[in-house]
């Protein structure tokens, strides 16, 4: 499904009220663009000295076992259904299916010959995360392990532009400094309430129109997104995102309000963390969903102001 790219014609003029002071990298006060992609005095007492750290012989002994299935290309654990060489070297499922020979001693890996064996013994051992360098400290057995990577905090971070081709990915505290440098288009308003306006709601095919709004110490990211879900009926999505954890989503509740010509139409719900994204919010239709008779009930010449409010909630 094509988009327009970031430079593309349907920006939007979002306009609201100036609540906050801007953080050091926010945008000036002039009117914003949204656009759219198609995507205690005394000195403190000396800490006490550190003990010396004892490593268990169990632990010792675990981290010898799992590095028995480590696989020699990606370095990622050789996990059931295993498969070996003829001389008995491992190698992961995904590397094998891009190898015609063992990476250890170059012989065939056909006809494939699995390791029952080894398949035991992964079974009786749990495994680190593949994010453990990055702060992970689960251990899993080897059939929760893939689920949990999908959803693990400590993976890195993609660029939330939704419908852009960048592949960026990183950490959390990256993730600004990259739309900073990488989305310059991408503007910010400040303040708890703000009116997201988002121009030329009639042009054709996929389009998505975003900004950011800066509140609470947080950057958040709106997005209103245009899909044909076939010929001739189109849908628009718009949902707010937390740049931020999931955990630190569930602090705030955001309302989508469309209002005008003695109509309204709300939206209340918890941001998503952009680690999440947009995509799973819109295929379960979890954010503001409404067609384009809807919108034109609303739109003024073809421009579509939303109303966007974010708020803590009670802990």
């Amino acid at each position: 499904m094509s988009r327009p790219s970031s430079a593309g014609p349907c920006a939007s003029k979002p306009c609201g009220k100036q609540k906050q002071a801007p953080p050091p990298h926010a945008p000036s006060p002039s009117l914003p663009t949204a656009i759219s992609t198609g995507p205690g005095s005394s000195a403190p007492a000396p800490p006490a000295p550190a003990a010396p750290a004892i490593t268990s012989p169990l632990s010792q002994q675990h981290h010898e076992l799992t590095s028995l299935f480590e696989c020699p290309v990606c370095f990622d654990y050789v996990l059931p259904p295993i498969l070996q060489c003829q001389a008995g070297h491992l190698v992961c499922n995904q590397c094998r299916q891009k190898l015609s020979c063992c990476p250890t001693c170059r012989a065939s890996l056909t006809p494939s010959i699995r390791n029952l064996a080894m398949e035991k013994v992964a079974s009786a051992v749990l495994f680190p995360c593949k994010y453990a360098s990055t702060g992970c400290a689960l251990s899993l057995h080897h059939t929760e392990k893939p689920d949990h990577e999908d959803i693990c905090e400590y993976r890195p971070y993609s660029c939330p532009c939704p419908g852009a081709s960048c592949k960026w990915q990183g950490s959390l505290e990256n993730v600004m400094q990259h739309l900073t440098h990488s989305h310059k288009s991408i503007t910010t308003l400040q303040g708890e309430d703000i009116v997201f306006l988002a121009t030329d709601i009639n042009l054709p095919g996929a389009v998505d129109w975003v900004m950011m709004q800066y509140c609470f110490n947080h950057h958040f990211m709106l997005v209103l997104e245009k899909q044909e879900k076939y010929e001739g009926h189109q849908q628009f999505f718009a949902i707010v995102l937390l740049i931020g954890t999931r955990k630190q989503a569930e602090n705030y509740a955001y309302r989508l309000e469309l209002n005008g010509n003695r109509r309204r139409l709300t939206w209340e719900a918890t941001p998503r963390s952009i680690h999440d994204g947009v995509a799973a919010a819109i295929m379960n239709s979890d954010c503001l969903v409404f067609d384009t008779a809807i919108a034109h009930l609303f739109a003024d010449n073809g421009n579509l102001g939303i109303n966007v409010t974010i708020s803590t909630c009670c802990q």
